[in-house]
């Protein structure tokens, strides 16, 4: 009888530059078994998978794409630190099959650090579209470690590495210093392994990045698409958002019945507070975030938004950021909390920094509805155009207040800006819907719905006992002295967990209610007729600039770890809001007078 051979546990390290495809491969290998932290004092997030193989259990760590060891980056630092810590059983280099030789310089400086490498060459199918092959024996020579070549959708590279890993690896060697010939040795071996056949070669893809990348066409182009992001994403959702929210509602009902036995007290604290609120949140926000982050990812897939940074890097630095910048804020456009994750990428901390205080002021998803509406109650027809004047008005106020930070509190040295830009692609879109719907929207939902249960049961318990009117009419001074009213600054102040209870908890107070209730679209312009044309350019103005969400909040202390951080992005777009409506405030009673 065979003895069952015990357990063993490998740990594999993955390491190479950003766009080569080392997170498809984690992906690949790990498929939902993952998850992703931050090392202790850094803001770059580390992920982590697992999968099982026989008697192995593999743990990857997908270390930050970064193009050096040298630690300059918190990126390199953490590469850097896990290769030379010698945690790792192998050390996987993942390369480019489409630019060898650049890739290369930083397999060949952790090959300095581990006796246990292996090469691993992704993307060959674009390669092989474009005329180049590598000579992999040849490659395994000159490296002396194994070499795998390996294409998307095909499963023999991803088998080869497997067995690979399967075997004992080397003993570690000593560190030693990394090779400061590096780039002389990547150049030197893609030269005896890689050839190129010119009848193949695709001048188009030059020709498309001139056009993309062009002061005039690529602005227009840049342009384009992001408006046609936001109509897809505002106008798409509607639907969507209807069909949610009326199976939400149907759910209510069932709830209603189910706990029919419940003291009515309990059951509206519950399901009136609850589950209400956390269903108004979701039927708004899901559908935008399913929409936005896919397309979004599509974009990202393709190579697209590198040459959108590169585009709009010079307006940035101008402001005192760069142009990774501009890819925050429209991640934030879908989600600030997305947005501000999404600022890791900023290498500069004063850089990042400045991307995490300003991307409060970009609307997300959930003030869309509130913009739109108050736009066609105060400009009719021209609605359309004031919601785009709104957009563009907050990135106006974000790289304002980005350039007056980096003259004063943060001011700081001017980074260079390094952003490889890779080869237009063919998206994915089997692994888009999968990364955007489960890695995106579900985790930012989840979060939402955290804050949305606890804060509908309170928003129940002010309205039950009352309490919403008498607040509203204790801050009524401060409200006008902003251009609102009371009922207007305390639908801000308790929308703080999901911007898209604004407009619930206004109607809710205007009439009395004790729940979120439902109001068609006729009577709800009914009940917000009360306003002022003040009170509307104000509150969208407001709407604007005001502190981020209770998940945008939370999402900035996990990247900042610093309550005086977080405390001025909260401070910051408010400050920036109530000045501008207080300047409204004054111009329309001196217009009045």
């Amino acid at each position: 009888m065979e003895l069952e051979r015990p357990a063993q546990k490998r740990t594999v390290a993955l390491v190479g530059n950003p766009n080569v495809g080392k997170s498809t491969l984690f992906n690949t290998l790990t498929g939902l078994r993952q998850h992703t932290g931050n090392w202790p004092g850094k803001t770059v997030g580390v992920a982590t998978g697992y999968l099982s193989r026989g008697n192995i259990t593999f743990e990857f760590v997908d270390l930050p794409g970064t193009y050096a060891l040298s630690g300059g980056s918190e990126e390199e630092q953490i590469a850097s630190a896990f290769i030379t810590s010698q945690s790792a059983d192998w050390t996987v280099a993942v390369c480019d099959g489409v630019s060898l030789e650049r890739s290369l310089i930083l397999a060949l400086q952790a090959k300095e650090y581990t006796s246990n490498f292996i090469l691993y060459v992704s993307l060959m199918d674009e390669a092989e579209r474009m005329g180049i092959h590598i000579d992999g024996e040849k490659l395994s020579q000159l490296l002396d470690a194994p070499v795998v070549l390996s294409a998307a959708g095909r499963k023999d590279g991803i088998e080869k590495l497997l067995q690979l890993l399967s075997a004992p690896p080397p003993v570690p060697k000593k560190v030693a210093a990394a090779n400061m010939n590096a780039v002389s040795m990547a150049e030197s071996i893609a030269a005896q392994c890689v050839t190129k056949d010119r009848s193949k070669a695709q001048p188009w893809r030059k020709k498309v990045d001139e056009i993309l990348v062009s002061r005039t066409w690529g602005v227009l182009i840049l342009l384009s698409l992001l408006m046609l992001l936001i109509w897809l994403t505002v106008y798409g959702a509607n639907i969507p958002s209807q069909m949610l929210e009326a199976l939400l509602n149907k759910v209510y009902q069932g709830l209603q019945w189910l706990f029919g036995w419940m003291p009515d007290g309990l059951k509206g604290f519950l399901l009136d507070g609850a589950y209400a609120t956390t269903a108004r949140v979701l039927s708004v926000m899901l559908p935008p975030m399913a929409i936005f982050f896919p397309l979004f990812s599509l974009l990202e897939d393709v190579g697209y938004l590198p040459r959108m940074a590169f585009l709009l890097d010079g307006g940035m630095r101008r402001c005192g950021g760069c142009g990774k910048q501009a890819l925050t804020m429209c991640m934030g456009l879908g989600c600030n909390a997305v947005g501000v994750t999404g600022c890791r990428i900023i290498q500069s901390p004063k850089e990042r920094l400045l991307a995490i205080l300003t991307n409060a002021m970009i609307p997300c998803n959930g003030r869309f509805p509130t913009l739109i509406l108050l736009a066609g109650l105060g400009f009719g027809s021209w609605a359309p155009l004031a919601v785009g004047g709104c957009v563009v008005l907050g990135v106006f106020g974000a790289m304002l207040t980005s350039g007056i930070l980096s003259k004063t509190a943060c001011r700081h040295a001017c980074s260079h800006f390094l952003m490889e830009i890779p080869p237009l692609r063919r998206p994915r879109i089997g692994q888009i819907l999968v990364r955007s719907l489960l890695d995106r929207t579900l985790r930012i939902a989840a979060r939402a719905v955290k804050v949305a249960a606890p804060a509908g049961m309170l928003l129940w318990l002010l309205a039950h006992v009352g309490w919403l009117q008498l607040i509203a009419r204790f801050v009524n001074p401060i409200g006008i002295l902003f251009g609102m009213n009371g009922i207007l600054l305390l639908g801000f102040l308790l929308s703080l967990p999901a911007n898209e209870l604004l407009l619930p908890i206004v109607l809710m107070t205007l009439t009395g209610g004790t729940g979120l209730q439902d109001f068609g679209s006729a009577e709800t312009v009914q009940l917000l007729a009360v306003l002022s044309l003040e009170n509307l350019l104000c509150s969208m103005v407001f709407t604007l600039f005001h502190w981020p969400c209770a998940t945008t909040i939370a999402t900035i202390y996990a990247e900042t770890r610093s309550y005086k951080k977080t405390a001025a992005a909260i401070c910051l777009p408010t400050a920036v809001g109530l000045l501008i409506c207080f300047l409204l405030h004054v111009l329309f009673r001196y217009l009045g007078g």
